[in-house]
């Protein structure tokens, strides 16, 4: 009998040399066992603990409100399930905002309570200290650019980010400064697909896009959206391949009609 084929683990590297050769990579939010084994077996990149978990997991209308520990809870469920993608795990906001020290300390809990990879924060310039920080210890970084939703209240609106010069510009800059200060791949979301192209095209590190046109370096979707959990949510951006909203909620009516009706369970279901 031969020993079974050793399953050849994504890792940061792995994903700047798939931007290098031109592979395109794929990326999904996960934040249980279930699903995270069901995303890695199907072949998926990277599976990132998004801190949307405050949304799709607790019902929170913006993810301002997930704590760190829940962060660390969702994250040990997805790495239990993980053989072969990379794990990537939001900070939540608060966590290293307001300077690098506690920064530091939140990426230390994460990587130590939760086994994952790598975690990810949101911001360009205001928040380089603290990615220097983190990947000075040797946790690897993912940034996020663009729509970033733990500043919300800021925004006041989820619509497309930098589409004038002054903010676009400032989009740049902090791309080039988060891959200077040693990012090994960053989110761009919700911009436009020129700006993609052009920020994608000027760094070494990869891009993933959400919302953000089809020449970043790969693409992330919540998975709650993409298998059509959440049918509220209808961007532009949003391609769904199911639609188990409606499946799931067709399969749990025929088993209560069919325990109201007797009909469950029958002779062969039954010892």
């Amino acid at each position: 009998m031969s020993p079974e084929k050793e399953i050849k683990k994504v890792t940061t590297n792995t994903i700047q040399k798939m931007k290098a050769n031109g592979e395109k990579i794929s990326m999904l939010t996960a934040y249980d066992y279930s699903f995270a084994k069901l995303f890695d077996e199907a072949g998926i990149d990277i599976i990132l603990v998004g801190d949307s978990a405050s949304n799709v997991m607790a019902g929170h209308t913006t993810t301002l409100p997930i704590t760190l520990d829940q962060m660390i809870y969702h994250a040990q469920s997805v790495v239990r399930a993980r053989e072969r993608c990379l794990v990537v795990i939001d900070i939540p906001f608060g966590y290293y905002q307001s300077n690098s020290e506690i920064a530091l300390a939140s990426a230390i809990k994460i990587m130590k309570e939760s086994g994952g990879h790598t975690v990810k924060l949101e911001g360009g310039e205001e928040i380089i200290d603290s990615v220097k920080k983190i990947v000075s210890a040797g946790i690897p970084v993912m940034g996020h650019l663009g729509l970033t939703p733990q500043s919300i209240n800021k925004f006041g609106t989820y619509v497309v980010r930098a589409t004038g010069e002054e903010e676009a510009d400032k989009l740049r800059k902090d791309a080039l400064l988060l891959q200077q200060a040693g990012c090994f791949a960053i989110v761009l979301e919700k911009i436009p697909a020129a700006l993609a192209k052009e920020v994608s095209e000027s760094l070494t590190i990869p891009t993933i896009g959400i919302g953000a046109g089809g020449d970043c370096d790969g693409q992330v979707l919540v998975m709650h959206d993409m298998l059509g959990i959440n049918t509220d949510f209808k961007p532009r951006f949003l391609r769904r391949y199911l639609n188990l909203d409606e499946q799931i909620k067709g399969a749990v009516q025929q088993y209560v009609t069919d325990i109201k009706s007797r009909d469950f369970p029958n002779q062969d279901e039954q010892y």
